[in-house]
């Protein structure tokens, strides 16, 4: 049988709207901060995306089957997540055809969010925010908003791919990259990167609620965190702690 990627849609889908994505990557930094955002925001269900690259999973809420990997949102703001580990060998043509499906919309940005994932992240307190932009123009909007920029290093997984094929295509995005623990879910670092994405995106979130589930959430994702480090290790994610040896 051939493999096929199709997203259905459920409602209408807005035209020129913000796309989040939040898909499951160390600390699962995205995943929380996303699937919190869509709690606040109260925003419905209007795709998910149908595949045979994914396991053979439904999700179930109130009794009810859900696609893992599904798309939210409102007149403005478009939120992509995965209940469950994209596995390494389909993530490219998954993030591609998501990429393609967000230019039929129109989207007029699209923002990752996910986790850099730091050794000594027991030490920190306050994990900082890393910034990449698919072009010039918006890495200064970062600078301008007092954000850390990335300057050089390698990403690696989801993000990555979205920042490449929206740099192809020409579509504005930008990553926002907390400092995370590598295997172990990470609500503050969510909580931190919500933060830093509302200062370029009219986002009234707050996150007292997610700091203070902080444990409630570690342990409710204890089973996607361990399913998302083998798909990871297999994405050669470790490679981020490396340098570029080309700067």
């Amino acid at each position: 049988m051939s493999e096929t990627i199709k997203i259905v849609e459920k409602e209408s889908i807005p035209s020129n709207a913000i796309m989040l994505q939040g898909l499951p990557d160390v600390g699962l930094v995205g995943l929380i901060a996303t699937s919190y955002i869509i709690s606040e925001l109260d925003l419905a269900e209007i795709a998910y995306v149908d595949t045979d690259l994914m396991p053979p999973i439904i999700v179930l809420h109130e009794g009810l089957p859900h696609a893992p990997l599904r798309i939210f949102g409102n007149n403005r703001l478009i939120a992509v997540i995965s209940e469950i580990a994209i596995p390494a060998n389909s993530v490219h043509a998954i993030m591609r055809v998501i990429t393609d499906w967000g230019q039929s919309k129109n989207v007029k940005m699209v923002i990752s969010i996910g986790g850099i994932p730091m050794e000594n992240r027991q030490d920190l307190k306050e994990p900082k925010v890393f910034g990449a932009a698919s072009n010039k123009e918006l890495i200064r909007l970062l600078k301008e908003k007092e954000l850390e920029i990335l300057k050089e290093g390698y990403m690696v997984g989801p993000q990555a791919l979205t920042m490449r094929y929206c740099a192809e295509k020409e579509i504005p995005a930008v990553a926002f990259l907390a400092q995370s623990y590598y295997n172990y879910p990470d609500p503050e670092a969510a909580a931190a990167a919500i933060q830093e994405v509302a200062k370029i995106v009219d986002l009234k979130v707050d996150v007292t609620q997610l700091l203070q589930k902080g444990e409630e959430i570690r342990l409710r994702a204890r089973d996607i965190m361990k399913r998302t480090q083998r798909e990871l290790t297999q994405m050669k994610k470790s490679q981020e702690y490396d340098v570029p040896y080309v700067s």
